[in-house]
């Protein structure tokens, strides 16, 4: 009797079940109401010819607000030359040297200038590897699927970054000029030997996690690591060559005159024409409505080096960010900027306006989510680093727009710049970092607080490639 009542009330939950998913399910009816939405109109079958068979951004491009185009600055940081990161993610790399070089520029009249990506990429690849392997190893005891190694084998090694990276690498290795160190095809074209590293150390994952099933000593971690490295090591050397150690070189003014002509190593290179301690210069500042204002954050594991700093940041409300970035701008220094670069570029312009498109007309919709609503549903976030190097001033000192130099080459956006509306300044720009004398002291405080760590899987960072 008893195993009878079982099965009867197993057929009822299976019925039941089963109802439910026809209900939640697009039935008949519900597609012919659905259906009836759409009236086929005149209008609706013009419309439907013109975007099947057209890009929606030539549809719906604003004529009108591209002609008021504008490209006078009243404050601007002088600079020269523009870089190209090619088909490479290291647009993080390549913002945090033009500010670098832009400051060298300045101090020494320099004529075009530019440091090693090649050279700083090469370790930055490497540091990421022993990144990676350590914290397997620092996690292989919990499970295959736990959130942090399933967020590992997800994030095993990339070209993108943020200025954490700038800071650390370059403070224990040092800089090159770029004639010293040039670039190789791989250097430029990142993704096939990226993809393979990729596949190298998740196989070295799994034997790492084998060794602890076998339950090896930790002296067998640590040595399997160096073995491990040793093989990255090759297939980067191959990749982008090995990094020079020491070097002659002579600086020279934009006038050919010669400034100094040494020995260096990359280290003596930086501390001779730079010099600053990064980690102590530069704050990271950012706007993220999602979470309160005047707080201090850190992301987890969110470094490029072991040894390293965790993204650091304080949350600002978009207006104090934009008073500390036009005390920058008017004191000559460029600062590192990121963005959501994607949303609303025209890219024939160069221009990053709100206005530039019009989607919900063309589609007969609205798309009325607000900064903090894209953020926390992922629709939004940070893609691009770039260097914000201009504003444009009215009467009253407030923004009406910007100018950030990017790293997509001299014939890209305008004069390889991009200009941003304020408005699009407010909804899509993310992060800053200043150096810290023109942050207001009240600011500065909240470093001496404890920061709230946030797990590098969060929506606001998962968007990441900067």
């Amino acid at each position: 009797m008893k195993k009878l009542f079982v099965l009867f009330i197993g057929i009822v939950m299976f019925l039941s079940s089963n109802a439910q998913k026809q209900a939640e399910g697009i039935s008949p009816e519900m597609l012919g109401k659905i259906k009836q939405s759409y009236k086929n109109t005149t209008q609706d079958r013009a419309l439907r010819n013109a975007i099947s068979a057209n890009p929606i951004d030539k549809l719906v491009q604003n004529l009108d607000n591209a002609n008021k185009y504008d490209t006078y600055f009243s404050n601007r940081v002088k600079t020269r030359g523009i870089s190209d990161q090619r088909q490479s993610g290291r647009c993080w790399m390549f913002t945090g040297f033009n500010v670098m070089r832009s400051e060298m520029i300045a101090k020494y009249d320099l004529g075009e200038f530019n440091f090693s990506h090649n050279y700083l990429f090469f370790y930055d690849q490497l540091e990421k590897a022993n990144l990676f392997l350590q914290l397997v190893i620092n996690h292989k005891s919990e499970p295959l699927d736990s959130k942090s190694n399933e967020w590992l084998m997800k994030n095993v090694i990339g070209d993108g970054g943020q200025f954490t990276g700038i800071s650390d690498l370059v403070m224990k290795y040092g800089l090159v000029p770029s004639s010293v160190q040039p670039e190789t095809y791989n250097s430029e074209n990142t993704n096939k030997i990226s993809n393979l590293i990729t596949l190298k150390l998740k196989e070295y994952a799994l034997e790492i996690r084998e060794g602890q099933q076998n339950k090896q000593k930790q002296e067998w971690f640590d040595n399997k690591k160096v073995e491990m490295l040793s093989t990255i090591y090759r297939m980067l050397v191959l990749a982008y060559g090995e990094p020079i150690t020491e070097f002659n070189y002579t600086l020279r003014n934009a006038q050919g005159k010669a400034i100094s002509s040494a020995n260096y190593t990359p280290k003596s290179f930086y501390d001779n024409f730079i010099g600053k301690d990064l980690n102590k210069t530069y704050i990271m500042l950012m706007n993220d409505p999602s979470r309160p204002f005047y707080k201090l954050y850190e992301i987890e594991y969110d470094r490029h080096v072991i040894d390293g700093n965790n993204w650091r940041y304080i949350n600002l409300p978009i207006e104090d960010i934009k008073k500390i970035a036009i005390s920058s701008i008017k004191d000559s220094t460029m600062m590192y900027f990121s963005c959501d670069v994607g949303k609303f570029y025209n890219r024939d312009k160069g221009l990053l306006d709100v206005n530039n498109f019009d989607y919900g007309s063309l589609l007969g919709t609205t798309f009325s989510m607000d900064k903090k609503q894209r953020i926390i549903t992922g629709a939004s976030g940070s893609s691009h680093a770039m260097t914000l190097c201009g504003v444009d001033l009215d009467s009253e000192n407030n923004a009406k727009k910007w100018l950030v130099e990017n790293s997509w080459g001299a014939s890209a956006g305008y004069q390889g710049n991009l200009i941003i509306t304020d408005e699009w300044f407010n909804e899509y720009m993310f992060r800053l970092v200043v150096n810290k004398k023109y942050v207001p002291e009240s600011i500065l405080k909240i470093l001496d607080e404890k920061p709230t760590l946030l797990p590098p899987w969060d929506p606001m960072f998962a968007f990441d490639v900067d």
